[in-house]
């Protein structure tokens, strides 16, 4: 319904979910957050759904806290106080931004939770966390110096000048950039092959790669090893040469003129 701040919206074994509020470009108020977290919590848990599209109502991704809900009767910042770290609750299924607008401030961190973006050529991503006297606690410090670099993660935050679509291809923060029009079509498309993996090892792979990510160089090297080793009695040879046999037909179907 369109006076949802939130929709959700199955396709098959996606699940699109929109930030709805087109007239506050997405600012995040209370009820938003919360159902951004209700919906993130039960679809991870519906077996049915194995990949989330986080996108927003046009013209933007999300524009950050409500700057009037923060400053109305209530007071203080709209996001949640729950004992994990980042915007979303823990979940194992991935979940991919297709930035459709500006992205600004906590809205750039939720964007930064997904496990990548795809951006459309009006997206543009800011941090104005030290322009209004706020201090991140959704993961920036740790999330934008992993896709951008400590240096650039740094000019964004000191100058709060924006970055374009295009700039962030060149810096890594986003994975494609495509035609307004295409977005979600490009987007879903990344998400049906994601979906159309086999599950536990998808699960799996993408749980190494935040542990991982969590630790030095040199532990890493260890626990994927470590995961390595505990993986193997799932090998099942015959199941890998049909999925190689699978992946090597979609390759042929995917190449121009073929």
């Amino acid at each position: 319904m369109a006076d949802e701040v939130l929709l959700t919206e199955r396709r098959g074994a996606v699940a699109v979910v929109t930030l709805n509020r087109p007239a506050r470009r997405n600012a995040l108020n209370g009820e938003l957050v919360r159902a951004l977290v209700e919906a993130v919590a039960r679809l991870d848990a519906d077996p049915d759904v194995r990949v989330l599209v986080l996108t927003g109502a046009d013209p933007a991704f999300c524009a950050g806290v409500d700057l009037k809900e923060v400053g109305g009767a209530g007071g203080g910042a709209p996001v949640h106080r729950d004992p994990w770290p980042g915007t979303f609750p823990p979940h194992d299924k991935p979940i991919i931004g297709a930035v459709n607008g500006p992205a600004a401030t906590g809205g750039l961190e939720i964007a930064l939770n997904c496990d990548f973006l795809v951006a459309s050529e009006r997206a543009a991503f800011v941090d104005t966390h030290v322009a209004v006297n706020v201090m991140p606690g959704w993961g920036l410090t740790v999330l934008l110096p992993q896709r951008v670099g400590l240096a650039r993660a740094k000019e964004m935050s000191l100058t709060s000048n924006f970055v374009d679509a295009a700039t962030a291809l060149a810096w890594g923060l986003v994975n494609h950039v495509v035609p307004h029009e295409e977005l979600m079509d490009r987007t879903l498309a990344l998400a049906e092959a994601v979906a159309a993996q086999e599950p536990a090892p998808m699960v799996r792979i993408r749980r190494t790669y935040d542990e991982v990510a969590a630790t030095t160089a040199g532990a890493g090297w260890e626990l994927e090893l470590e995961v390595s080793r505990a993986w193997e009695p799932a090998y099942d040879l015959g199941s890998m040469d049909q999925r190689r046999e699978e992946l090597v037909a979609r390759a042929r179907r995917s190449r121009p003129g073929r």
